[in-house]
């Protein structure tokens, strides 16, 4: 499938259980493009990746494995789309380790970390991807338990890995978080999610600074809209048909349109030089970063 050919508009659907499940989308997200040729970047690398069964975390640890490197999933109850991403990592000739549990839990975390470097080795790529949201029309809507829940998963994870995963890190690592574009644009239907993105973008700029003198590597991935199993697991059928189409390029991305980002960003080859940045994958939305 071509990029040209990607869909602008969608069958309505929604699933009941966040943060949503690939395996029943309509249609299916495209995680990689035939046409994507690895060339060895992350040749004899480990990457851990939270939210790595399903949408920008599968299409990434596909991406990996297609330069090279053994891949590390962390999902919280997916069992199927996580096995699925196995799958596709070790058709790539690539080692792959599925670790299910809530990396909202600091205690998991560090198990998570412990047991992909006893399983692969060591670990040279952090990827904080995995987020949960939930439309709240106003402000007083969001209660102190749903703040809690989201913070938990979308910013205490990514201090909860970081710091489990820096003792294993080298100079040459690198570490990517996922933001969103709403951390630069708003949105007041996703108020405790959009808080998140910014606290991240912030987090990642403190963190880079911190980690020069490690030689580690710290950046941003700002995603626009993303046809992943959030969208269907959030909003209703209706609002599902339309999703993207507000884009300047006027649909949402597929998770292979954005997985490249995170390529570039873990290999020392082509970003030796940036750390502390934000790179904007949203289909032409204008930000100040």
């Amino acid at each position: 499938m071509s990029p040209l050919s990607f869909p602008s508009t969608f069958p309505p659907q929604h699933q009941e259980r966040q943060p949503g499940v690939e395996a029943v989308m309509q249609p299916r997200p495209v995680f990689v493009l035939p046409e994507y040729r690895g060339s060895g970047k992350l040749r004899d690398r480990v990457a851990l990746i939270t939210g790595g069964d399903s949408g920008i975390g599968r299409a990434v640890a596909v991406h990996f494995a297609r330069e090279g490197a053994d891949v590390s999933i962390v999902y919280l109850n997916e069992h199927e789309d996580a096995g699925e991403t196995c799958r596709l990592v070790q058709e790539e000739g690539q080692r792959c380790v599925a670790i299910a549990g809530d990396i909202g839990d600091e205690a998991f975390c560090q198990r998570a970390v412990q047991e992909t470097v006893q399983r692969l080795g060591r670990l040279d790529i952090l990827v904080n991807n995995a987020a949960e949201h939930r439309v709240t029309p106003a402000l007083e809507g969001i209660g102190a338990q749903q703040i809690e829940r989201t913070f938990r998963t979308n910013i205490y994870s990514f201090f909860f890995m970081t710091k489990a995963a820096l003792p294993h890190l080298r100079p040459g690592s690198a570490i990517i978080n996922t933001a969103s574009v709403v951390a630069y644009t708003g949105n007041h239907y996703l108020i405790d999610y959009t808080a998140t993105k910014g606290a991240i973008v912030s987090f990642t700029r403190a963190l880079a600074r911190g980690l020069v003198g490690r030689g580690i590597r710290a950046n941003v991935v700002a995603p626009g809209p993303v046809w992943t199993p959030l969208i269907p697991s959030t909003y209703a059928p209706e609002e599902v048909v339309h999703f993207g189409q507000h884009t300047p390029l006027g649909r949402a991305a597929q998770p292979a349109e954005i997985a490249p980002s995170f390529v570039f960003l873990a290999s020392e080859i082509d970003s030796s030089y940036i750390t502390g940045q934000v790179l904007h994958v949203n289909g032409g939305a204008l930000t100040c970063s």
